[in-house]
């Protein structure tokens, strides 16, 4: 699959009139993710937070007090990468450091909370958003709704994966 550098609109003149249900569904995700990026990105900025940082804060709420391996492993990034984060977190207050109960070499990333606040408030934001985009919807629109989200993101999982392998898909 090959990344996408742009985008058309159907109120771009240059967008061809010819364009086939499949590529209007495609600029339609598009926008859809262009603007779903815009408001993540002003939400995060409220809190002070970037992409990164957040995920781990959700991680780190999923798991519990954790060692930044587990962190690390867990988010499939380095133990560099990590550090940093952490490092971040904790000097704004949303984590600390503590030592690990059953290995003095270790520590645990502990969420504050302020931490446990801010995640409270980004998971009722993320279901007031989901109840305002879908809660009109009636039940089987939503429904196949669903249906086809699911099969759009398989095939776009199946393609990444191809590619991850060195297929063309």
């Amino acid at each position: 699959m090959k990344y996408i550098h742009y985008m058309t609109t159907p109120a771009d003149p240059a967008a061809p009139a010819d364009s086939s249900p499949a590529i209007a569904a495609f600029d339609l995700v598009l926008q859809f993710t262009v603007l779903m990026s815009e408001d993540l990105t002003q939400g995060l900025a409220r809190h002070n937070l970037s992409e990164s940082r957040v995920h781990l804060m959700w991680v780190l709420a999923a798991q519990g007090p954790s060692t930044q391996k587990s962190l690390a492993e867990a988010m499939h990034v380095s133990a560099r990468n990590i550090t940093g984060l952490v490092d971040g977190l904790v000097a704004t207050g949303f984590v600390t450091r503590e030592p690990h109960p059953g290995d003095r070499r270790a520590t645990l990333v502990t969420m504050t909370e302020h931490g446990t606040e801010t995640v409270k408030s980004l998971q009722d934001g993320q279901r007031d958003a989901a109840e305002q985009l879908f809660g009109p919807m009636p039940p089987d629109e939503l429904t196949n709704f669903l249906k086809s989200m699911s099969g759009v993101l398989d095939r776009l999982r199946a393609a990444l994966a191809a590619a991850e392998e060195g297929g063309n898909p």
